[in-house]
Parts: C-alpha cells; sequence; structure tokens
C-alpha cells in the first residue's frame, strides 16, 4: 500500500473526505473497543509538538489507544529538531522508530518537509495555514446534529486564520457555502479564493458579520489572538464589531448551530451566552477529534 498523509483537506477528493467522515461516524458508536479496526499492540504513534495543545494531545493518545497502539510524546526542546536538526533528518530518523507521526507546528513547509521524508505516514495537528483534523471533527459535528452540510451554509465570523483555511478546503470538497466575515486586514489569502473559485466552490468574503450570519445554517469562530501572533491589542480593536453575541447568532436560522474549536474566550470572540447556550455544540465537536482523529489513523493504517 502506498504512504497515506494526512496533511489537508484539499488534496483529498471528495469521496475519500465523506467516507472519513462515515468512519468517524462508525467508530464513535462502536466505542473504546474499534470494533474489528485494530493495530498491532506494538504500533508506535509519535506526537510531535512545537507549539502546546490539550485537544490536540489527549485525543489523539486516546484515539491511537482505543486502536490497540501506544504514543509517545515528544514536546519542543526535547529532540535534536529544537537544536537545529533539519527536518528531513528528524524525518529519516523517527521513521525507523515508530510508525505514524503526528506534528502540531508553526511554519507549514515543516510539515511538508516531514512528510516528504517520511518513510511512515504524517499527520497534519495544526500548522499556521490550516488545521484539517479540526474541521474533519467540525464537519461530522455539524452532520450529526443538521444532517448532511451538503448544500448548507455556514458563517465564520472573525480572522481568516488557519481553522478559517481548513473550513474554505472543506466548503469546496463537501460543496456548501462559506461565507467568512472578517477585518480586511484579516482576510483570507487571495490564492485561497481563486483556488475555490477554480474548483467551483462557493467561498464568499465580506466586512460584515450580519450579512454573513443571515439565515446560515451555522455560526464558527476563534480566539482572536493565537499562539505566535504579536498583535493582540491591534486585533482586538479590529475584530471587536466582531463578536458572536446573542443578537448575531439570532440573525442566522432558528435552528442554527454555533461552533468553537476551542480554547474560548468568552466575552471576546463570542459571549458566554452564546457558547453556553443551547444552539452550541463546542463539546460535542471537541468530543468528535477523538472519533475523526481515530479514522484518520485508521485509515493512514490501512485498516479503512
Amino acid at each position: 500500500m502506498a504512504l497515506r498523509h494526512f496533511i489537508d483537506i484539499d488534496e483529498f477528493d471528495s469521496k475519500t473526505l465523506c467516507s472519513l467522515i462515515a468512519s468517524a461516524r462508525d467508530l464513535k458508536a462502536e466505542g473504546k473497543a474499534s470494533g474489528n479496526c485494530r493495530v498491532p499492540p506494538s504500533t508506535v504513534l509519535a506526537l510531535m509538538f512545537d507549539k502546546p495543545s490539550t485537544r490536540t494531545r489527549v485525543s489523539f493518545d486516546v484515539a491511537m489507544r482505543q486502536l490497540g497502539g501506544e504514543t509517545l510524546v515528544l514536546n519542543s526542546g526535547e529532540t535534536q529538531l529544537g537544536r537545529g536538526e533539519t527536518v528531513a533528518d528528524t524525518a529519516r530518523v523517527l521513521s525507523r522508530y515508530v510508525d505514524a507521526m503526528m506534528l502540531r507546528t508553526g511554519p507549514h513547509s515543516n510539515m511538508t518537509e516531514l512528510a516528504e521524508h517520511a518513510g511512515v505516514p504524517v499527520i497534519n495537528g495544526l500548522t499556521e495555514r490550516s488545521h484539517p483534523c479540526q474541521v474533519m471533527a467540525d464537519v461530522m459535528t455539524f452532520e450529526e446534529t443538521k444532517g448532511p452540510i451538503t448544500g448548507k451554509t455556514v458563517a465564520w465570523v472573525g480572522d481568516a486564520n488557519n481553522v478559517a483555511n481548513s473550513w474554505a478546503h472543506a466548503a469546496v470538497k463537501f460543496n456548501f457555502t462559506l461565507r467568512i466575515a472578517c477585518p480586511k486586514e484579516l482576510s483570507p489569502d487571495p490564492a485561497l479564493l481563486e483556488w475555490a473559485k477554480q474548483e467551483g466552490g462557493f467561498v464568499e468574503v465580506t466586512n460584515s458579520p450580519q450579512e454573513a450570519v443571515d439565515g446560515v445554517d451555522a455560526i464558527v469562530t476563534d480566539v482572536w489572538v493565537s499562539m505566535g501572533d504579536d498583535d493582540a491589542e491591534k486585533r482586538m480593536k479590529l475584530l471587536a464589531p466582531y463578536r458572536v453575541d446573542e443578537e448575531l447568532m439570532a440573525t442566522a436560522a432558528k435552528d442554527a448551530i454555533f461552533m468553537h474549536c476551542l480554547p474560548a474566550h468568552r466575552g471576546d470572540e463570542v459571549t458566554a451566552g452564546v457558547i453556553d447556550g443551547a444552539q452550541s455544540v463546542v463539546f460535542d465537536e471537541a468530543e468528535n477529534r477523538l472519533h475523526a482523529q481515530k479514522a484518520i489513523l485508521a485509515w493512514c493504517f490501512g485498516l479503512k
């Protein structure tokens, strides 16, 4: 079997992505035992963190254990990569020891270089460009709550960041409309919008959050200041009008859901009334990281 990496949603065809979501649902229904979807007991997943994490670390660790394997956690500063060894050499060495790698890092080039030189599957746990595992879990959560996402409309409100990029990839591949509301200073990469257009996708950009959320099936947001951002005060001022509050939520469809990848800063990007309200599915999203990533791992190992 050819080596299977999971780097970005835009690299896959729609059939494969839909199959992964279906697999995640099946694995969730099967529970901890994971049915017949098991790896050999000695199978090891290296979890590599240049950036700290709660959900990514725990969900991947538990997912691998539920598949019957083991994990090895490597934090920033604990490997030679943090002392100047090339990513390529790290990939070559770790491929001799482990059966798969998950990397959570900054520059997307670290991810692509790791995958290029690894002899085992590599999974993107987050880069500055994208967060595909999160959005696979988000699509799964949407469909659990509201049925097939195809033909629906989702609004992203706030900074057009790495998670928003993966939502744009998903909009094209799962055939739904994505409306991005953001300040012009924090707009999506024009190359991303051009790609979506060429692929026949529906990704729209506006500076008006009210326009973006009008009648939508889901509103999604994220923190205003992420790890590595050094312009917090500027961002807070720019994004203040993009706070998801009860008034903005009421502009969406009556049965719309609210989504957030967490961690959340109540009172900044979202009010407590929204994130803790009846329309919020944020903790379902967090749980579904486990199931979506278990499906991705199973696919990488050729079990699905």
